[in-house]
């Protein structure tokens, strides 16, 4: 299976399951910037009371969930890795955490068709505002890049007053304004 193939499974799984969602990481950041290859599908999840176990089943037997659950320090949260049978590429299921941001990107989420599929995702504000903190974070350059290339790409459509209020409550709004000065004119 591709990367997008196994996205869409994750995808139908969830949308099978009920569960609210929304496709982040490398995923989104392609949507609205430049095309990059990941190892992983991220999904931020508001469980309820569907439990991991069960979508990981939907998705069928060449899916495996890991047992060990993971603490993620960027918002505090859990996160749930799927190992994909025969492929290094993995899912990992995040859960929504009571971060601020991680609740407002959620309620703001919008739906998009991403390799044939409806499926939900942050907007490119988001896509920034997270990466950024990510990227100040962990210091993982490709977050840095990530951003560079949404900015490129989205331009004056984006909401900057939006972008610019979460940076300041972030701490990184320095980056930002140093990925900004990076981008080329055209």
């Amino acid at each position: 299976m591709t990367s997008e193939e196994i996205a869409a499974a994750a995808i139908d799984a969830l949308e099978a399951s009920g569960v609210p969602y929304m496709l982040v990481g490398a995923f989104s950041s392609n949507y609205y910037g430049i095309p990059r290859s990941t190892k992983d599908a991220d999904f931020v999840l508001e469980f309820g009371t569907v439990s991991v176990q069960s979508i990981v089943q939907r998705l069928g037997s060449g899916f495996k969930l890991d047992p060990q659950v993971r603490f993620e320090t960027a918002t505090g949260t859990t996160r749930h890795i799927i190992n994909v049978v025969g492929s290094p590429f993995i899912v990992e299921f995040f859960q929504l955490s009571a971060d601020a941001h991680d609740q407002e990107r959620f309620r703001r989420r919008c739906r998009v068709t991403l390799h044939d599929r409806p499926t939900y995702i942050p907007t490119a504000e988001d896509v920034i505002v997270t990466k950024l903190r990510w990227a100040v974070q962990g210091r993982r350059p490709k977050d840095s890049e990530d951003v560079r290339d949404v900015v490129a790409v989205q331009k004056d459509a984006l909401d900057w007053n939006y972008i610019y209020r979460w940076c300041d409550q972030h701490g990184t709004r320095e980056k930002l304004d140093e990925i900004r000065r990076s981008i080329p004119p055209l």
